[in-house]
């Protein structure tokens, strides 16, 4: 093994003179703290690594060949990595008859997901003033450099073997890096497969879910500004490599596009709107008439068809259970203007929208190409605060906008309705000019209303799709690969801190114990709350030594010091206090 292990040392030091981690959160404000927090990434020397890897003496294609039989990430750190079944999914939409300020408010619930989110530095500084003695607290400040360092070092070689993987696949310069490494058609499939599954690893590790069918009706199931029908154009996305991702590791409960494209999403805000919206006003008056005068001919049944939501796997065992989850859900509202009281005031006035946004969203796809010449870039696209019921905004490939076949249908059922008006009236012994008059008028006036509406909902999307290329995308390719990396890192490392500082405070703990501690300190101390991963926390802990269990099995940590000297001088420490040694003569 290496005698220093870390992250490159341009991006070491940067971190040690910003004293911060390389992580954004809503919470909290990146303020310099009083402490050095440094990132490294070291490992005693006489430490074996945990992810023991075949090295090869020449670079190029052996390099590669050695990725592909990787060994898993997750099983690896003593966790199987999560299925969609228990994805914190948008399990409901409830509907409520509380109005604010004219419009019925709509109420999605959700399971709170397991991410901590709160600044690392901001974590470890106010856990450590909160203990009273200075010892203990430099000890305390010891053990989260050495915990950072030694998860850093569990995931570095994995995560340089993800980012030499995607070389092969980036879509921008891995045609070339396949050129050169000159690899057969089985083993460039097996790669892919491979790069896959690292991924998958990773983003499972960082508490980004896969978005559902059943998340997806939900999104779908309202407007918000984006008003017209946007689609897939299924021609340019390829459906094989996903098929057969899947095929060789089965999921439950996938989407049904994601065979073509798939869709991870994490993270819950809300976004408001405040305008006039003056057309989309006159556009929900105007639909509401229509349904109407469909119900009232019964022609609606034509056309309608009842949405059913799929069925959820449920994941929990007990109704016991299943009552504290839902104790823990989240609830967010959804003001929409189709639920919009209609009066002369409210069409007059500003009004306000909001709409639930996934503030994290990667799309991961490939394009379709010729069998001949078989384009093997894999593209990886982030973003973030996307609107639900805007999301088709992040999908690949998408279709140029046209009139959907509704809007056809009633300009058709309008045109003959008019027209029949029209000659029967045409046909009375006495017609009243201005009848006919009224019914051409309001027949094209109706028509025009269709046109204008489309070119403006055009000029719309038109808008979001630049929005959402500028603002809205975070990064692409490497840039999300690298910040996922680090996200990892960072989750870890908190979900490790937080437990240990709870034992060490309130003494030995079952898990339900422990998880409903560290809930609760979360929320006291930083005014958030989170669903926190003890399970995965506790083999951490046990897998860095410094907790066992007792006879009943409640978990106990050793004491400060002693967690310490168990972890052991890191390589980081001695390559910092050989930086910090007076030159010798």
């Amino acid at each position: 093994m290496n005698s220093i292990l870390g992250i490159p040392k341009d991006e070491r030091a940067n971190s040690e003179v910003l004293g911060l981690p390389t992580e954004r959160s809503c919470h909290g404000s990146q303020k310099a703290l009083s402490f050095s927090f440094a990132l490294g990434v070291p490992l005693p020397a006489t430490r074996p690594h945990p992810f023991p890897r075949s090295q090869a003496s020449n670079p190029g294609r052996c390099c590669y060949i050695s990725l592909l039989f990787p060994g898993p990430m997750v099983e690896a750190l003593g966790r199987k990595a999560d299925g969609p079944g228990t994805a914190s999914a948008a399990v409901m939409e409830a509907k409520t008859t509380e109005k604010k300020d004219g419009v019925v408010k709509e109420v999605i619930r959700l399971e709170r997901e397991s991410v901590i989110p709160i600044l690392k530095p901001k974590l470890v500084m106010n856990l450590a003033y909160l203990i009273e003695q200075d010892n203990d607290r430099a000890e305390f400040m010891k053990l989260c450099r050495r915990v950072e360092y030694t998860v850093r070092a569990w995931y570095l070689l994995q995560f340089e073997d993800l980012m030499q993987l995607y070389t092969l696949f980036d879509p921008v310069y891995g045609e070339k890096s396949l050129e050169q490494q000159s690899l057969t058609p089985a083993e460039i499939e097996t790669l892919e497969l491979n790069f896959l599954t690292y991924l998958f690893q990773i983003m499972d590790k960082s508490n980004f879910k896969l978005l559902s069918d059943e998340e997806n009706d939900v999104a779908h199931s309202g407007q918000y500004l984006l008003n017209l029908p946007i689609k897939v154009d299924e021609s340019k996305v390829d459906n094989k490599l996903l098929k057969k991702y899947f095929k060789e590791h089965p999921r439950d409960n996938l989407p049904e596009f994601a065979d073509k494209y798939i869709v991870f999403r994490r993270g819950i805000g809300i976004d408001q709107t405040t305008d006039y919206f003056f057309m989309e006003k006159v556009d929900v008056i105007i639909s509401r008439v229509w349904r109407f005068l469909l119900k009232v001919t019964m022609i609606d049944k034509l056309f309608s068809k009842k949405r059913e939501l799929r069925p959820k796997k449920d994941t929990k065992k007990t109704d016991e259970v299943n009552e504290e989850e839902e104790q823990a859900d989240l609830f967010v509202e959804r003001i929409r203007l189709e639920k919009m009281e209609l009066s002369i005031k409210n069409l007059l006035r500003k009004m306000t929208i909001q709409e639930p946004t996934f503030e994290r969203m990667i799309v991961v796809y490939r394009r379709a190409s010729r069998e001949t010449k078989p384009d093997r870039g894999i593209f990886v696209k982030h973003f973030k605060n996307i609107p639900m019921a805007d999301m088709e905004l992040v999908l690949p490939e998408k279709k140029n906008p046209s009139l959907t076949p509704m809007d056809w249908v009633k300009f058709l059922i309008s045109a003959v309705l008019g027209l029949a008006t029209l000659i029967s009236s045409l046909e009375m012994p006495k017609a009243d000019i201005w009848v006919v008059t009224a019914i051409v008028s309001g027949l094209i006036g109706y028509c025009a209303k269709i046109y204008f509406t489309f070119q403006a909902n055009m000029v719309t999307y038109q808008n979001l799709i630049t929005k959402s290329m500028y603002d809205k995308q975070l990064d692409s390719g490497k840039g999300t690969l690298l910040h996922l990396c680090d996200d990892v890192i960072q989750q870890e490392i908190k979900e490790v801190i937080v437990s240990y500082y709870i034992l060490m405070e309130q003494g030995k703990a079952t898990i339900q114990d422990l998880d409903l501690r560290c809930e609760q300190l979360i929320k006291e101390e930083f005014g958030v709350e989170c669903n926190f991963d003890v399970v995965d926390a506790v083999k951490k802990l046990e897998k860095l030594g410094i907790v066992s269990r007792d006879s009943i099995g409640r978990i106990i940590c050793v004491p400060l010091k002693r967690a310490n000297e168990i972890i052991g001088t890191t390589t980081e420490e001695m390559v910092m206090r050989a930086q910090q040694a007076p030159a010798g003569p």
